[in-house]
Formats: C-alpha cells, sequence, structure tokens
C-alpha cells in the first residue's frame, strides 16, 4: 500500500464516521488553538513592555535611593548636587544630560473633576531626558526653577479626566492639593510603560516640588534620570555616575548606598518575566493538546474493535502487517493534521480579538503570531497523532486473522 492510497482510504474511512472524527479533532482545535494564542499573547506582551520601556527615553540611566543587596547602617538621599556633580564633564564624560526628580501621588482638581494622580517634580532637562514633546504651550523653563512658579503641564489622560478635553487648556487653573497652578502646556502622548503611565500625570518645577508639596529630608530627590551620550558607552557611564556618588557619599565598592539601572537591565528582567509567563501559559494550553492526544488513542481503539472483521479479511487476502499499521496511523495523524490547521486558524482568531479588547480599553497591545509558532504547533499536533495512534494500530496489525474474522 502507498502512502497516497492509505491517505485516500483514512479519509473515507474519518468520512463514515463523521460525528465522531469531528469530536476528535475538536479535542485537537482546542489544544492547538490554545497554545498558539497563549504563545501569541506571551510574544505580545513581551514586545509591548519592552516598547514601553524603550519609549521612556534614549539610553538612560536611573540612579535610585538604596541598595536591595547589601545592609547599610546609614543611607545619604539623593540631593540635587548629586545631580550637578554628575554633570562635571571631566569626571563624568559620558553623560549628556541629568534630570533630578522627585514625585508623589497627590490630588489634583480642576473645574469638573478631582484625581489622584502621579505629580513629577522636575527641572528643564526632563523635557530632553524623557523625549517629551508638548501638544500646545511650552515646558517648564530655568525662570520657573528659579521663582519657584505655580505652574504646570499636564498628561493627556489627566487633561480628559479634569477638563474632558485635551487642548486650548494653557491658561487654566488647576489646584494641586488645594494650591493653585497655572497650566502651562499639555504633554503629547507616550503611552504605558514600566514606571506606570506617561500619560496621567501632571508636571511642576522641581524647586516648587520640593518647597511646597513633595518635601524629602535634605531636599532629597527620589531618582535621577541620566542620559547617555550613545548606547555604546551606557557601561562607562553607570561607572562614572557610581565613581562621583561614592565620592561624594564616602561609600566604598559594595556598599553603595545608591543603585543605577539602565534601560536594558529592565528590559532584560521584563523579558524573564514575560518569557517565564509565556511558557507556563502554553505548558497550561499543551495540556489540552495533550487530552486531545488521548481522545485520538480512545476513538481508534474503538475503531480497531469495531473494524476488527474488515481487518482480518484484509489479512487473509494478503495485506502485511506494515499496511494495516501505516492505514491506522494516517488515520491518527490526519485526524491531528486537520485539528492542528483548524486550530491555528481559532488561535489566530482569539488573539486578535484579545488585541483588539486591548485597544478598545487603551492599552497598545497586539499580539504576535510568529511561523515559529505555526510549525511548531503543527509538528506537534501531527506528533500527537502518531503517538497516541501507534497503540491501536499495533493493535490492529497484531490481529490474527483467523481470530479477527470469527469476531461478531
Amino acid at each position: 500500500m502507498n502512502l497516497w492510497q492509505a491517505i485516500i482510504e483514512a479519509l473515507q474511512s474519518l468520512y463514515s464516521n463523521k460525528l465522531r472524527s469531528i469530536l476528535t479533532i475538536l479535542g485537537i482545535v482546542i489544544g492547538v488553538g490554545a497554545v498558539i494564542a497563549m504563545l501569541a499573547v506571551g510574544t505580545g506582551a513581551q514586545d509591548t513592555i519592552t516598547g514601553s520601556i524603550s519609549g521612556i527615553g534614549s539610553n538612560l540611566l536611573f540612579v535610585t535611593r538604596g541598595n536591595t543587596t547589601v545592609t547599610l547602617t546609614r543611607i545619604e538621599p539623593l540631593t540635587s548636587d548629586d545631580a550637578e556633580a554628575l554633570l562635571d564633564q571631566f569626571q563624568a564624560p559620558s553623560i549628556a544630560a541629568v534630570a533630578p526628580v522627585v514625585n508623589a501621588t497627590l490630588t489634583v482638581s480642576g473645574p469638573g473633576e478631582s484625581i489622584r494622580t502621579t505629580v513629577y517634580g522636575v527641572t528643564p532637562a526632563y523635557e530632553q531626558v524623557r523625549n517629551y514633546g508638548v501638544t500646545e504651550g511650552t515646558f517648564i523653563n530655568e525662570e520657573h526653577l528659579l521663582g519657584r512658579s505655580s505652574v504646570a503641564l499636564l498628561g493627556p489622560d489627566t487633561a480628559e479626566k479634569m477638563f474632558g478635553r485635551r487642548d486650548g487648556l494653557v491658561g487654566e487653573t488647576i489646584r494641586i492639593e488645594g494650591q493653585p497652578f497655572r497650566v502651562i502646556g499639555v504633554l503629547e502622548a507616550k503611552g504605558g510603560s514600566s514606571l506606570g503611565s506617561q500619560d496621567d500625570l501632571v508636571i511642576i518645577p522641581l524647586s516648587t516640588a520640593q518647597a511646597r508639596l513633595v518635601r524629602r529630608s535634605e531636599n532629597g530627590l527620589d531618582m535621577i534620570l541620566v542620559q547617555v551620550v550613545s548606547p555604546e558607552m551606557t557601561a562607562s557611564a553607570s561607572e562614572e555616575v557610581a565613581l562621583v556618588l561614592r565620592n561624594r557619599h564616602h561609600t566604598r565598592v559594595g556598599e553603595d548606598d545608591f543603585t543605577v539601572f539602565s534601560q536594558e537591565d529592565f528590559v532584560s528582567v521584563a523579558k524573564t518575566i514575560t518569557g517565564v509567563l509565556t511558557i507556563f501559559l502554553g505548558g497550561i494550553a499543551g495540556i489540552s493538546l495533550l487530552v486531545g492526544g488521548i481522545g485520538i488513542m480512545n476513538i481508534m481503539l474503538v475503531s480497531v474493535t469495531e473494524r476488527t472483521r474488515e481487518i482480518g479479511l484484509r489479512k487473509a487476502l494478503g495485506a502485511r502487517r506494515k499496511d494495516i499499521l501505516i492505514q491506522f496511523l494516517t488515520e491518527s495523524s490526519l485526524l491531528s493534521l486537520i485539528g492542528g490547521v483548524i486550530g491555528i486558524g481559532l488561535g489566530w482568531l482569539i488573539s486578535f480579538i484579545v488585541g483588539r479588547i486591548a485597544v478598545a480599553n487603551g492599552t497598545p497591545f497586539y499580539p504576535e503570531i510568529s511561523l515559529n509558532s505555526i510549525l511548531l504547533a503543527t509538528i506537534f499536533s501531527t506528533a500527537v497523532g502518531l503517538f497516541f495512534g501507534l497503540y491501536p494500530a499495533n493493535r490492529a496489525a497484531g490481529l490474527e486473522p483467523v481470530e479477527a474474522l470469527r469476531h461478531e
């Protein structure tokens, strides 16, 4: 028996038991569809998170107070003087710009709405470091900083919540913890990031925040953002930051009271987390594919029992053990292959729906179905059919013709 003939006979056999075949295929469809969808969602999540981290700014280092790797008796706060020292080109030639930051979640009130959102106290350098732009108005300047001006920029989501619009807001007045601030601009939309929403925020001058809203000991900072001259200089810039701050804080190597992160560190952590999550979800989905394979074995065993006399007759007419084996393996493989192809379509549909729901809810999330996942699902589903069809096929091929013909 050649392969083409085996396929024709397998299709005829499956067609003669349509309902049973459809129910068996359904198990594979669900399994493959779930695997494809979970892998697509995991890949999409990884791309979305890494894209958001990249959107925070260009070639950034994040300097924060404290060190989780060692126990310290005293931790010096990060200060504006620390940030100023990092701009010394003699000590830190790899650094292009520095933006000190304080932030806190505060109550912000407008004419129609009062909300809790994150208020950032920043310097003019923050615009460059974070790649922010304004759709109207201007960013904070040195005059605002020196005068501790009561001015603010609104994120687009914050503007929408408070005023019901995102334009025509320059000159409007908002209140932060009851204190009046004049709106001088609205920021461009940037979407979400690992640091939270980049569109739901209020930006005010650093000096104003430190003096009136976000008080820290010794005028401390929550974070210093450092922009590196080029991606190739990230490692050297990180070393320069550490050296400058060690000299200022009088700490030794291994006892730093600060931590320096790069965007690559965030991306690496995000990829690790989403990678583990994808494997976990794919494993759960793979269980349903395993159940589908058990369904194939069950249906093939039933088929062997029902077709015992047919098998005996074919053997009596000269069919070899190999011919019977090929026929039943072909049937099980076709069941899994057809289910796999339909399952790929189902997985794509689920991924598309998940992506549309995410976008409708304001999250730019696009599940991605790769060619590798399609090939993996196809090969795996066919392998499931072969594996779970092997025992029934061997059982059919091992029947003795005389005993098979006696079967009622």
